[in-house]
């Protein structure tokens, strides 16, 4: 799926549903989410103004373990964005990646390197947190699979603990290459096609350590669902999530979290909201959406709901980033160049 076609610019459909949350006097939701995963929203914890800290699409956040938030945006001014926790900003770095999409990170103290995905630039890279380039990957023409650096626009990245990397070709040819430790190809599985093994939007990526062996969890955007691989590439399980475009799965604790860049049932844009699933792969809460309704073991279709205004909390969610202390942030693709959003928990 080519992402213009996430943007069709049609109406909302006439049977979707106004929710009306409890709302604080600026108009924004109190409390968001259901059972035990519920939170206070806070749109403005980033303490910085945009005219001096511009940023374009907010694609990707992770955590370092000093507890520093770096958010990665295709904005060249400065790629790479460090906060503290309340906000504040304290470095910037990056101006040549105009696709910057994927950001991972792995290691501990000064050994801490990130892993950063290009879509433009057709590669995707291994950086000290300070933004110096480690290794450079081109395009896996090796594999027999790629005729052209074109053919191969990576999204995501998963790093196992002792440092193979596996890559989601996400908006190219929809294949998973897996790296050995030395950064040479060892495997290549999914690609389009019908079969349950195959992806189509393979947008995301992550490592399962709740599972025993560990298992990869890889996101299949346009059928709505993630599906469950050995760490080999042999397919395992497809966790329908009907109503839900997701991007990347994240894990954190028992839990997977997971932003919804729209619902393709009502066709039109800004129609995102955020999956939180349990260890048993149940939609437990939903934050800016319906609450998951289950018929027997199946999930019936969630959507965005909106505020009594008329509102939606989110446009284009694109990524969940769950801090040291399960505080949750959200950055949005395509959304008016906004910060990501701060979710308390309650």
């Amino acid at each position: 799926m080519k992402r213009r076609d996430f943007i069709q610019r049609t109406t909302l459909a006439a049977g979707a549903s106004l929710v009306a949350l409890r709302t604080l006097a600026e108009g924004e939701p109190e409390i968001v989410g259901q059972n035990n995963k519920r939170y206070r929203v806070d749109t403005k914890w980033v303490k910085a103004e945009a005219s001096g800290l511009p940023v374009n699409d907010c694609h990707e956040m992770v955590q370092d373990d000093s507890g520093r938030i770096i958010l990665l945006t295709n904005e060249t001014k400065n790629n790479v964005i460090f906060f503290d926790r309340k906000g504040k900003l304290l470095k910037t770095w990056g101006h040549e990646f105009p696709g910057a999409h994927g950001l991972s990170i792995i290691g501990a103290g000064k050994d801490q390197v990130l892993f950063i995905t290009d879509t433009a630039r057709h590669q995707f890279y291994k950086a000290t947190l300070d933004g110096q380039i480690l290794i450079t990957w081109d395009f896996p023409q090796v594999t027999g699979k790629y005729t052209e650096a074109k053919e191969f626009v990576p999204t995501e990245t998963a790093i196992t603990k002792n440092g193979e990397v596996y890559v989601a070709d996400g908006y190219g040819s929809q294949f998973i290459i897996h790296y050995d430790t030395q950064g040479k190809i060892k495997n290549i599985f999914g690609g389009r096609g019908d079969q349950e093994s195959n992806l189509d939007n393979a947008h995301g990526i992550c490592i399962d350590y709740r599972t025993m062996p560990e298992t990869l969890i890889i996101t299949d955007r346009t059928r709505c669902c993630f599906k469950r691989f050995t760490l080999a590439g042999q397919y395992l399980e497809t966790i329908a999530l009907p109503g839900a475009c997701v991007c990347r799965p994240v894990i954190k604790g028992d839990y997977l979290y997971a932003a919804v860049l729209r619902s393709p049932d009502l066709n039109h844009e800004n129609s995102g909201f955020v999956v939180i699933l349990n260890k048993q792969n149940k939609v437990i809460s939903v934050i800016g959406g319906n609450e998951a309704v289950y018929e027997g073991n199946t999930l019936k279709p969630m959507s965005q709901t909106r505020l009594a205004n008329g509102e939606s909390l989110f446009k284009h969610p694109h990524d969940v980033m769950v801090d040291d202390e399960d505080n949750l942030y959200v950055c949005q693709w395509s959304s008016g160049k906004v910060y990501p959003y701060k979710f308390l928990a309650v």
